[in-house]
């Protein structure tokens, strides 16, 4: 499979082109996506060659290759080469290969960051062999990025070294300059290699380029070598054995002529500290001028300490610097330092460079700002902008907090400012550096020392005084104005305020009528609406009544009228007197049909007789609708009878009457017992035969035109009471009633007017029909 074959094509979209041959041309762009997919890429550079998109599909991967990197702060990750190129594996797990293993990785590919590599691997080990061949490559072939994940080998002069370490392992860091850039190289560190012995040497590095980058954008930032052996160093020409036992060479000889000097040497110098940046620079003075010393290192030396440096000469912005230098403090004493007096245009000359000088000017303006934290603990900057011979240069300070002495200095005074003179030179051309400005870093605040302050006649003196003329002008204008028409604008606003109000209480008076009538509207359209609401509830009510009452009445006294015929049908052959006795019973039950048709008609809610209690007349109605169906019924009444409303004694007579039926209809019962509890709180009914009973989850009801038991939960639920119905097949059938005795929504505790539960005694009653 070539590469060819894989990679992703488009074309781009031709006006007016039909559908067809556009749905064409999608297709051939897909196919090689799908190619891929089914698949699997055995090799390295197959990898890489992938674009960003195509190696997102997760296409197989199985390469079999030799590791070149995998150093422990990876966290398992690795680089993989065959023989066609290095790719990066991305495993996280231990344990993991080591530099010279054989692998054979599978997994999918990935876009990685930067490039393309190896994601959900699995690798499993065929042995040990050499690493491969390093590539020879130019320093600016490897911070392109081109030969990412490959085994190359670089060379250059060491600048710096140092001996870095973590909890996983610990490595030699040092950095390389080679044709004007600069990259880092990290290997294991040696028991008979000094770090330090390196900084001037010039080496050979073989090792494996890993791009540090933003996977944000995916750009690349530098890139570093990992060498996984010390042996892969290779010092070419090694460094000078004590370079601060070299000839001291005066601090503006650095960057002069000197003969055959051999590459990436390195020099010795000495001088005066007049200013120190912890971390990034020292400034040396000696008798020949300043110099600005590159280091990284925070030893601690005040202005007058005497120092030794030795580092790498350098030319930064046309101007001479010495680079990655090191530097000690000598035993001599400290030296009284003084500043040059100098001019500026000495220093437009390109004099006094990064040395300690002397300028008078006068301040013009100065500023404040933040800069963040530093090495130095520096988060604010005050710059003082200073004039001197016509030409304007800045002095600056960094503080940790803000600096009141140098803000306190007036606008306008001439000042002798005392600092690190840095030149700023700019390419004209002639490629010779011409000096554009200079700039002076305080070493301290009181550096700055004001020798005349500003006249009272200063430009912003005057100017505060014509600002305050002109102010004091335009408020004696506008106070004439303001007396002229405060009579006219007084009268103007009573006006106007009179008017608003004539016009508010207007408003007010017409907004208070139609307030009322509003009023009166909603209160007749309210009261129209729950007379509607409660004719409708009154109909509703009612008919609910009238059905209940029909079916406790009128369809009961119907089936004990049914019955009693039937009785005497199969009487009246047999036995005449008894079937005389059933018709008399019938003719019995047709008249209390009639009574009650009656009272259901006209509203009534009294009981058929004034004289009956609520135990006499369960008794009689249940003995109506038995007959001589051969039942035997049980009564017991336990508790005081106390006075019942007359809905509540309708209500559970009704209860009765409607179980006794259903007793009679559907139980085959041989006993029926009717139980009364009276409680200061309820009275309590409960009926109880011992029929063949049913099942309450599958009985009839509605659906099936049998309304019995509901209409005895209504009744119960209408009075506020609980019923429980406890039935099962062959165990009979009881039914318990619980009805609280106090008033409920409305309803009258008492009896009405003229009727009188008749006294009963505890005990029980027992009666064969």
């Amino acid at each position: 499979m070539t590469i060819a074959t894989v990679q992703q094509r488009k074309q781009p979209a031709v006006p007016g082109l039909p559908w067809f041959a556009l749905f064409c041309l999608f297709v051939c762009a897909c196919w090689p996506v799908a190619a891929l997919a089914n698949n699997i890429l055995t090799n390295a550079s197959a990898v890489l060659a992938l674009s960003a998109n195509q190696a997102t599909s997760n296409i197989p991967v199985s390469v079999t290759g030799v590791v070149t990197a995998a150093e422990p702060g990876w966290l398992g990750r690795f680089f993989v080469q065959d023989s066609s190129g290095g790719v990066f594996v991305d495993y996280r797990l231990n344990p993991h290969p080591v530099p010279g293993d054989v692998v054979q990785v599978t997994g999918a590919s990935h876009a990685g960051s930067y490039a393309p590599g190896i994601t959900k691997p699995h690798w499993k080990k065929l042995g040990t062999g050499p690493l491969p061949e390093a590539k020879p490559i130019s320093t600016e072939r490897l911070m392109s990025g081109a030969e990412d994940g490959q085994r190359v080998e670089v060379s250059g002069i060491v600048r710096s070294a140092e001996l870095s370490g973590d909890p996983l392992g610990t490595r030699i860091g040092i950095e390389v300059a080679s044709s004007g850039d600069r990259f880092r190289a990290y290997f294991p560190p040696s028991p008979t290699l000094d770090p330090q012995s390196l900084v001037g040497a010039t080496v050979s590095i073989r090792g494996t380029a890993a791009a540090a980058f933003n996977s944000a954008l995916r750009h690349i930032r530098t890139v570093a070598l990992f060498a996984p052996r010390a042996d892969d160093v290779i010092v070419e020409a090694p460094a000078a054995a004590a370079p601060f036992d070299e000839p001291l060479v005066p601090l503006n000889s650095t960057a002069q002529y000197r003969y055959n000097p051999p590459p990436g040497y390195q020099v010795h110098v000495k001088g005066i500290v007049t200013y120190q940046q912890k971390g990034e620079s020292l400034f040396l003075h000696d008798t020949t001028g300043g110099l600005q010393i590159k280091t990284k290192m925070t030893d601690a030396v005040v202005p007058g300490d005497v120092v030794e440096a030795v580092g790498f000469p350098a030319i930064e912005n046309f101007l001479p610097v010495l680079e990655d230098a090191v530097f000690r403090k000598t035993t001599e004493p400290r030296a009284n330092l003084e500043p040059t007096n100098t001019s500026v245009a000495d220093l437009q000359q390109g004099y006094h460079h990064a040395d300690f000088v002397l300028l008078r000017g006068r301040l013009l303006d100065r500023s404040v700002t933040g800069v963040g934290p530093g090495i130095n603990g520096a988060s604010i900057q005050t710059t003082l902008i200073i004039q001197a011979s016509n030409t304007v240069f800045v002095a600056e300070k960094e503080t940790s907090e803000p600096n009141t002495f140098l803000t306190g200095i007036p606008i306008g005074s001439v000042v002798d400012v005392r600092g690190i003179c840095l030149l700023d030179s700019v390419d004209d051309g002639t490629k010779t550096g011409k000096i554009k400005s200079f700039r002076l870093l305080l070493p301290t605040s009181h550096d700055v020392q004001v020798i005349e302050e500003p006249s009272w006649l200063t430009p912003q003196h005057l100017l505060m005084s014509l600002v305050s003329a002109l102010a004091f002008l335009l408020v004696a204008i506008g106070w004439t104005i303001w007396v002229s028409n405060k009579n006219s604008v007084l009268k103007s606003l009573v006006q106007e305020k009179e008017t608003a109000q004539h016009d508010l209480q207007q408003a007010h008076d017409q907004l208070e009528e139609r307030v009322k009538e509003r009023t009166a509207q909603l209160k007749v359209e309210m009261t129209a609406r729950k007379e509607s609401e409660l004719q409708f509830r009154a109909v509703l009510t009612e008919r609910t009544r009238l059905a209940q009452e029909l079916h406790d009445t009128l369809e009961q006294t119907l089936t004990g009228i049914a019955l009693q015929q039937d009785l005497v049908a199969n009487q009246f052959g047999k036995n005449p007197e008894s079937a005389s006795h059933h018709l008399k019973l019938a003719r019995n039950l047709m008249r209390q049909s009639q009574a009650d048709l009656h009272r259901s008609v006209w509203g009534l809610r009294s009981r058929a007789d004034e004289e009956f209690n609520l135990t006499n007349a369960l008794i009689t109605s249940v003995r109506q609708i038995t007959g001589d169906t051969g039942i035997r019924i049980e009564t017991e009444t336990v508790g005081e009878p106390g006075p019942l409303s007359e809905i509540i004694e309708e209500n559970l007579l009704r209860i009765g009457q409607e179980a006794a039926t259903n007793t009679v209809k559907h139980a085959g019962a041989s006993v029926v017992k009717i139980e009364l509890h009276f409680t200061p709180q309820q009275v309590i009914l409960q009926i109880h035969d011992d029929g063949k009973g049913f099942n309450p989850e599958t009985c009839t009801g509605p659906k099936d035109g049998h309304f019995g038991l509901l209409g005895i939960k209504e009744r119960t639920e209408r009075m506020g009471g609980q019923v429980q119905i406890t039935s099962a097949p062959f165990a009979g059938t009881s039914i318990r009633v619980e009805i609280p005795t106090q008033p409920q929504n409305g309803e009258a505790s008492a009896s009405t007017n003229g009727e009188a539960s008749a006294p009963s005694t505890n005990g029980s009653h027992e009666e064969r029909l």
